[in-house]
C-alpha cells in the first residue's frame, strides 16, 4: 500500500483519537490492524502514539510485514502480545494510559492489564469512524472485487443443470474466484427452490431440478476489500407467480436506489423498498435493506428501520431487498453502490447495464 495512503489514514486516525482524549490506542481487530498499518496478516496488534505507528507480531508474518507495512515500525514478540505491549511500554516512559479497542475479547484485557503498568481503559468505533468513508484506493479495490466476483459468476453459469447439488454449485463458484487472484468475502450461499425462502440458507446436498430456482449470495475479496453481490435464476420457464415476485423486489431496490445519496438518513432508504413490497401485498423481508462494507463484509451504516445514522459521500453499501416465502421461493437481489453527494453509483453492473433477469443465458421465457 501506498505510503500517502497510509499516512492520510493515521492522521485521520490521530484526529478521532484526540477528539476522544486518546494518547495511545492498541487496535485488535484485524481489519483495523490492515486499515493502519497495510498488513494483510493475522494474530497481529498495532499500537498507535502521537508519534509513531506500531506493528506487534511473530516470526512467521516478519517478512510479509516488512513488504507491506511501509509506515510503520515492526515489533517481533516471541511470548505473547500483550507482554509485547508490556515491553514497549515500559520503553516509551510518556505512555500513562493504553486504550484498547472495546471490541477486544475479555481475555485480551485481563492479559493486558495483568503485564502492562500503564493504567488500561476501553473505546469504542474510533477506527470505524474513520473507515466508514472510502478513500479512492478503497473503491478502485472494491470494484475489483466486484468486477472479479461478476467474472466468477459468469464462468459458473455454464456449470448450472439438472442434478447439480447446491454444494457443488457453490464449489464452483469458489473455485472460479480463486482463479481469478481472488478470495471469498464470506461462505458463499447457494439455494434451490424453496431453500432460497431461507435468507442464509446453507448449501447442502439438494439437486437441482429441470423447473427449479436458483439463489447465490456470493462476494470476492481482493487486496483485502470485500464484494456483496445476490443474484436469483431459473431453470427453464420460470412460473409467473416466480416473475412477478423477481419483479417486485427489482422494483423495492430501484426505489431505494433513488433514495441513496449524502445527507440521507438510513431509514428513509430502508423505507422506500419495504414500501414497494408492502404495497404489492407481498411479504416485507426481516432483515436489513443494507449495510457497509468493505475490509469487513459488514460494516457501518446499517440500513435498518432503526437507525439515526446518515449517509455520507464516499460509503460503499450494499442495497439488498428480498420476498421470502417459507416452503415455496425466495428472492432477493443485491447489488454495492458507492454513495455520492448527488446519488449513488452501481458498482457491480457494468455502465449502461440494464435490469437483471431471472434467465440462465440462453433460456428464453
Amino acid at each position: 500500500m501506498k505510503k500517502e495512503v497510509l499516512k492520510k489514514r493515521i492522521r485521520a486516525v490521530r484526529r478521532e483519537m484526540k477528539k476522544a482524549g486518546i494518547s495511545s490506542l492498541i487496535l485488535t481487530k484485524p481489519a483495523n490492524v490492515t486499515y493502519t498499518t497495510g498488513f494483510l496478516g493475522d494474530d497481529s496488534w498495532a499500537l498507535i502514539t502521537k508519534g509513531c505507528v506500531y506493528l506487534l507480531t511473530d516470526s512467521r508474518y516478519i517478512e510479509q510485514a516488512q513488504k507491506e507495512c511501509s509506515c510503520s515500525k515492526i515489533i517481533q514478540h516471541t511470548s505473547s502480545l500483550a507482554r509485547a505491549v508490556a515491553s514497549l511500554a515500559k520503553k516509551l516512559k510518556s505512555i500513562k494510559v493504553i486504550t484498547i479497542e472495546k471490541s477486544a475479547s475479555l481475555a485480551e484485557f485481563e492479559s493486558l492489564k495483568k503485564h502492562v503498568k500503564a493504567r488500561i481503559k476501553t473505546a469504542a468505533n474510533i477506527i470505524e469512524t474513520v473507515r466508514s468513508v472510502k478513500d479512492s484506493t478503497e473503491i478502485a479495490a472494491i470494484k475489483a472485487a466486484a468486477s472479479k466476483s461478476a467474472q466468477a459468476l459468469r464462468q459458473t453459469l455454464a456449470y448450472i443443470k439438472p442434478c447439480t447439488t447446491e454444494n457443488e454449485l457453490a464449489g464452483m463458484l469458489d473455485f472460479q474466484i480463486r482463479r481469478l487472484g481472488a478470495t471469498n468475502s464470506f461462505d458463499t450461499i447457494v439455494a434451490f427452490g424453496p431453500n432460497a425462502s431461507r435468507p442464509h440458507h446453507q448449501p447442502g446436498r439438494r439437486k437441482l431440478k429441470s423447473k427449479d430456482t436458483v439463489l447465490i449470495d456470493f462476494g470476492a475479496r481482493y487486496k483485502g476489500y470485500c464484494s456483496d453481490i445476490t443474484r436469483c435464476f431459473a431453470l427453464g420457464r420460470p412460473s409467473k407467480f416466480y416473475l412477478k415476485v423477481y419483479d417486485v423486489v427489482q422494483q423495492a431496490q430501484a426505489a431505494a436506489m433513488k433514495m441513496v445519496k449524502a445527507g440521507v438518513r438510513v431509514t428513509k432508504v430502508d423505507a422506500a423498498a419495504r414500501e414497494v413490497i408492502r404495497k404489492s401485498d407481498l411479504p416485507v423481508y426481516g432483515h436489513g435493506t443494507g449495510h457497509g462494507f468493505g475490509l469487513e463484509i459488514h460494516e457501518s451504516p446499517f440500513l435498518k428501520a432503526k437507525s439515526s445514522e446518515k449517509l455520507e459521500a464516499g460509503q460503499v453499501i450494499t442495497i439488498e431487498p428480498g420476498i421470502y416465502l417459507p416452503g415455496k421461493l425466495g428472492v432477493r437481489i443485491e447489488d454495492d453502490v458507492l454513495v455520492t453527494e448527488t446519488g449513488c453509483r452501481i458498482l457491480t453492473r457494468p455502465p449502461k447495464a440494464g435490469p437483471h433477469s431471472p434467465l440462465l443465458p440462453g433460456s428464453k421465457c
